[in-house]
């Protein structure tokens, strides 16, 4: 399945717990709570560009190919490189202090980010 897609976050669960476990003071988590955030990704073959805008704050977007080392940047501006993989129809990526996965379930764009056993799933539905 295609990630192709405009999407909007319609919910999320552990946030607070996840955002404090990432070491994030409670202003910050507060602020970025609930924000209805909007991903765009674009797909050919194995070639993604993944844009995140966070309504009132930053927006980045990250180019990769699965199986080849890039270079990434997270939504609080940390640059790092990594390889992204495939892996059962998911998208996996080692963040520096957290693992992401994100696939398409039901039509949704189903996003996991994991620290020290605490998991934060975003679900977003597709707009286009």
């Amino acid at each position: 399945m295609s990630f192709t897609g405009k999407y909007e976050m319609e919910s999320e669960n552990n946030y607070d717990k996840f955002m404090k476990r990432l070491g994030l003071p409670s202003d910050r988590i507060e602020k970025g709570r609930d924000l209805k955030t909007i991903s765009e990704v674009q797909q050919d073959g194995q070639n993604f560009t993944w844009s995140q805008n966070y309504p009132g704050g930053p927006s980045i977007t990250n180019n990769f190919t699965i199986g080849k080392e890039c270079d990434m940047e997270t939504v609080m501006g940390k640059k790092f490189k990594a390889t992204v993989q495939m892996e059962g129809g998911k998208v996996v990526v080692n963040f520096p202090h957290y693992n992401y996965t994100a696939e398409i379930v039901d039509g949704k764009l189903v996003e996991i980010s994991t620290v020290a056993g605490v998991s934060y799933e975003r679900v977003s539905k597709r707009l286009a």
